[in-house]
């Protein structure tokens, strides 16, 4: 039986318990996290390409591709950032004006502007201030760990979505084996915060936040269970090297 996505009030999913060695309470997170991305827009491009290995184009597109993206779709992209998903959500597409970025943070926004002229707006994917049935495809790349509430985000796009609307979630996870774990943490943990430094102290801080919102991340069974919950069908996880995820889903057409 389905969950009626306009049924109610459901419970906050947060997408992992409140990290306070880097803000003083709960409701102090979204502030530090909005002049976290604020002040490392110039630069996050650059870490991005040591964090993937330069492979982070080509993963993106394929991804894309994955989840049904064809040209003729109408794009929203949460969370868009510097751009990188959207990118290759254009190269698929060939029309601008069909990918639509969305992002809290002004610096970023300010970035994807000069590198894609993309459709921008400025808000909170957990109450987007866009009409019903206005896309067909939805992407947020790496961001899922930044909302506030899992559920609220997943509601919104649902009701966003078109009938048939298709979905795409990438994100880094917790990898499983022990050993995953411990070569994850030395990298992502522990190599590229120090990398990051050379652009400055906030991008050293936003990679180890990066790290532990990973590890704090609540798992993807839970994930997926929210994306049911919130009336979208056809949900799956496919994970390449025990941390790269791709969750995908979409609105039923009926």
């Amino acid at each position: 039986m389905k969950t009626d996505p306009g049924a109610g009030p459901t419970e906050a999913i947060p997408p992992h318990q409140p990290l306070l060695s880097y803000y003083a309470s709960p409701q102090d997170r979204f502030a530090f996290v909005r002049q976290l991305f604020d002040s490392t827009a110039r630069s996050y491009d650059g870490i991005n390409r040591f964090l993937s290995f330069g492979s982070g184009a080509w993963y993106r597109r394929r991804a894309l591709m994955q989840a049904g993206l064809r040209p003729g779709a109408r794009v929203l992209d949460l969370a868009v950032g510097t751009g990188l998903v959207a990118r290759e959500a254009v190269h698929i597409l060939g029309q601008k004006q069909d990918v639509t970025g969305l992002d809290i943070s002004a610096g970023m926004l300010r970035v994807a502007q000069d590198a894609l002229g993309i459709p921008l707006v400025q808000a909170r994917a957990e109450a987007l201030p866009l009409r019903d049935e206005s896309f067909d495809f939805v992407s947020m790349g790496y961001a899922l760990r930044h909302v506030s509430d899992l559920n609220l985000l997943f509601r919104e796009i649902h009701r966003v979505l078109r009938p048939g609307g298709r979905l795409l979630l990438l994100e880094l996870g917790r990898p499983d084996s022990r050993f995953g774990h411990a070569v994850a943490k030395a990298y992502l943990g522990g190599i590229v915060p120090a990398f990051s430094r050379l652009a400055g102290a906030p991008a050293r801080t936003l990679m180890t936040y990066y790290w532990d919102t990973i590890e704090a991340c609540v798992p993807a069974p839970e994930i997926q269970q929210a994306l049911r919950q919130a009336g979208l069908e056809a949900v799956r996880c496919d994970t390449e090297f025990g941390i790269f995820r791709a969750y995908m889903a979409r609105r039923p057409a009926g």
